[in-house]
């Protein structure tokens, strides 16, 4: 992860990781998880899937209706989210 500015920056990557805390049960059930690489300058959060959860097909659909949304409800103030291996069936 990267280093951190200042305790804003602590506070809002804290309430990331609530948010994700929530959904955790439901990646690990399927032998993944999810984890916070960056947050940038610009409030754009980069995350990695692990585990099962790196190379499944399903991938961006759980991003789009677990991961993104529940960082979006969670802490508004993130400008943007991307995984930097996002799995892109077609």
């Amino acid at each position: 992860m990267t280093s951190l500015v200042n305790a804003s920056d602590q506070e809002i990557l804290q309430r990331v990781e609530d948010a994700l805390n929530g959904i955790r049960p439901y990646l690990e059930a399927d032998g993944g998880n999810v984890r916070v690489v960056e947050l940038s300058k610009e409030l754009v959060l980069r995350l990695e899937f692990v585990g099962n959860c790196g190379n499944c097909p399903m991938s961006s659909m759980t991003f789009k209706a677990g991961v993104e949304e529940a960082i979006r409800k969670s802490v508004p103030e993130i400008k943007g989210v991307e995984v930097i291996n996002l799995v892109v069936v077609g």
